[in-house]
């Protein structure tokens, strides 16, 4: 059931069902969640029975402003309430030290936990409207199955879970990826999955060099963190990352007998079939970042086999479009 999330009757609705202990559908700037009161592990078990995600790997738990941090996290460190103050409300995940017999479930059983604020409206008034009803924090998964690509609109989260589910409709995704996510419970901040922000971003932000996690090693494992599988966010068509060149000399030795494929590519390219469906990609990241996960759900919807997909550029600001696309290539 998609309800008008500008209805404030239907936000409250929303919150009185995640305050029952069920399951909502609900938008954020980056991807759609499927929500839960953070606290109740049995409320929890619902969203990774629904996804049939695994119970250890952990969920990001969205609060409506930085005080309910105190909720969740045992500390935090200076340089991570830097980045919150910097990004919060916005598309950053926090991961923090959590509180001794707080939102276990949530965690994944890990003594971290991930926090996010996030900056669209819709979500901000569904998460207020749960605090007042006693629910300081909702663990939102992307709202679609495990490992499949995520819903950046709320017909994609009816979709995957049926009528049965209380959708809030925000519009589409003005982000469209997930929330970078820094690790901040090692002493110094560790980028665990990147997003929209850049490094450059993240450390004008807290001050000091953002590591990536293969510097900890071999001192120590990063926590597990959602979406950091080698293989995630995968369409059923197969997904392939090529040059540009070595995409138009399969289209051109395929010819016209080439069906079942999509092309989504910034270079200009001769199509030699009408059964090729092109798609061309912004030259800009953040417009790609924007429309990736719709156009590989619309190339399934099409009946597509394959999708042969440009390598995006090499640049800071595209390193999260680049990480979807080769977890999406490697399923």
């Amino acid at each position: 059931m998609i309800l008008p999330g500008t209805d404030p009757q239907a936000i409250l609705e929303a919150a009185r069902c995640i305050r029952a202990g069920g399951l909502v559908g609900f938008p954020t700037e980056t991807v759609y969640g499927l929500g839960a009161d953070a606290s109740s592990d049995e409320a929890v078990a619902g969203i990774f029975a629904a996804k049939d995600r695994p119970a250890d790997h952990p969920l990001i738990v969205h609060v409506a402003d930085a005080a309910q941090v105190a909720d969740y996290a045992r500390s935090v460190p200076p340089f991570a309430a830097r980045l919150t103050k910097a990004f919060w409300p916005g598309p950053l995940t926090v991961i923090l030290s959590r509180r001794e017999g707080v939102a276990a479930a949530a965690a994944g059983g890990q003594d971290s936990i991930g926090l996010r604020c996030p900056s669209h409206p819709v979500a901000l008034a569904f998460l207020k409207a749960c605090l007042e009803l006693g629910v300081s924090g909702v663990a939102g998964p992307s709202a679609n199955r495990f490992g499949r690509v995520s819903p950046t609109t709320a017909q994609h989260v009816a979709e995957e879970f049926g009528d049965a589910l209380l959708v809030l409709d925000g519009g589409p995704c003005a982000v469209g990826i997930e929330s970078s996510i820094v690790d901040c419970t090692r002493g110094k901040p560790v980028l665990l999955r990147p997003g929209v922000l850049t490094r450059a971003q993240l450390e004008a932000a807290c001050g000091e060099p953002v590591l990536d996690k293969e510097d900890l090693q071999p001192a120590g494992h990063a926590p597990r963190a959602p979406g950091t599988l080698a293989a995630h966010y995968a369409p059923n068509a197969k997904v392939r990352l090529m040059d540009a060149s070595a995409i138009q000399t399969a289209l051109d030795l395929l010819g016209a007998d080439a069906a079942h494929i999509a092309v989504y590519a910034r270079s200009v390219l001769r199509i030699p079939s009408a059964k090729v469906l092109f798609r061309r990609m912004p030259d800009d990241a953040v417009a790609t970042a924007q429309q990736l996960f719709a156009v590989l759900r619309d190339f399934d919807d099409q009946g597509i086999k394959l999708i042969w997909v440009e390598h995006p550029p090499a640049t800071a600001e595209w390193d999260g479009v680049r990480d979807r696309l080769g977890r999406a290539a490697a399923s």
